[in-house]
């Protein structure tokens, strides 16, 4: 390549100038290329979990999550925690979505560090809602794999009439078995819910001075859930084409900017107090503090099933940092990245 015979400050020179023509191809007396996926990190192999006798005609428990190269580290951490606390991990099943040009090297990342895990990875083509994409409070909300899970019930095989949907960020500590065999009494969602919510702080002056679009919210339960951790009626899904009433919302959003946040008012807009509740064990939400700072949050008083760092702030970084919050050490016992001093067998 002729970049041996640039020197350092043409070589600077050049780098500037690649990141900010993305991915073109330009000529400036030789050609760049596309640049390759990016090296991701390599995790050590998880022990095989294996079913015990009571597992025989246990059901098969259908869990769908992303798979983003920035978050890889703590999506491995969330399938060991849930393979470690599971009766059955051989019933479990993982359907991972990931934007088309990385799935070879995430399926060989997943592969050699879970050898005899079921999984499989689907293709999200990112155009699908890119169109229909606000800017909101934080850019990696923005992202267009954050919305894959509006489209999971036309991802997922037809023979998936339910799934529980998981963020990266989180580990589990109680058997995934109870979550998935929650009474939906008819309901399309069940996720921990939080009644007695303070709408106005998720929607703008445009939305509330609507009509059309206030009317929407009448008579509701002011109810909010986190889209993080959800059990998912695949087939009512189906049925009652939710994917494309978010993408309305989405639209309408894109138009009169009604709402802050990315994925989540849609859903609220839709399902607020119309889901089946969980128990607030199954989301211990919000350890990675605001979406601005990140800063330290403690727990919630009451059992845990489930810890989730949503917000701003990723135990893995805060731990690489060295500038961890107290809670940040109950991520690091399931984190499988092989250069990682804070593991739980090192």
């Amino acid at each position: 390549m002729a970049s041996r015979s640039l020197s350092y400050t043409q070589l600077l020179g050049l780098l500037s100038f690649t990141l900010l023509t993305s991915t073109m191809s330009v000529r400036v007396g030789f050609i760049l290329h596309k640049p390759s996926a990016p090296t991701l990190p390599v995790f050590r192999e998880a022990p095989a979990f294996r079913n015990g006798d009571q597992c025989v005609e246990a059901d098969q428990i259908h869990i769908a999550m992303t798979l983003d190269t920035n978050y890889l580290r703590g999506t491995m951490a969330a399938v060991f925690s849930i393979l470690q606390h599971s009766t059955c991990p051989e019933n479990l099943s993982f359907h991972f979505l990931s934007l088309a040009h990385f799935e070879n090297d995430l399926f060989s990342s997943i592969k050699s560090t879970f050898p005899y895990l079921n999984f499989k990875i689907y293709k999200f083509d990112p155009n699908l809602v890119r169109s229909i994409i606000s800017k909101s409070i934080r850019e990696a909300l923005d992202q267009p794999l954050n919305y894959a899970r509006i489209y999971l019930a036309d991802i997922v095989p037809p023979s998936v009439d339910r799934i529980i949907y998981l963020d990266s960020d989180l580990v589990v500590v109680d058997n995934i078995e109870k979550l998935w065999h929650v009474d939906m009494e008819g309901k399309v969602v069940a996720a921990p819910e939080y009644c007695h919510a303070n709408f106005t702080l998720y929607f703008t002056k445009a939305f509330w001075s609507d009509p059309v679009l206030v009317k929407v919210l009448e008579g509701k339960r002011p109810c909010y859930f986190n889209t993080g951790v959800m059990v998912v009626d695949v087939n009512k899904w189906r049925k009652g084409s939710y994917t494309k009433k978010v993408e309305e919302w989405m639209t309408i959003q894109k138009q009169k900017r009604i709402y802050h946040l990315g994925s989540l008012p849609p859903f609220l807009l839709i399902f607020a107090g119309d889901i089946k509740a969980v128990n607030h064990r199954w989301n211990q939400h919000g350890l990675g503090g605001d979406n601005f700072e990140g800063k330290c949050r403690t727990l919630h008083p009451g059992p845990i099933s489930l810890l989730h760092w949503s917000g701003k702030g990723k135990p893995w970084l805060r731990l690489d940092s060295r500038k961890p919050c107290i809670v940040d050490h109950l991520w690091a016992p399931y984190d499988l990245y092989r250069s990682s001093k804070h593991s739980l067998d090192e």
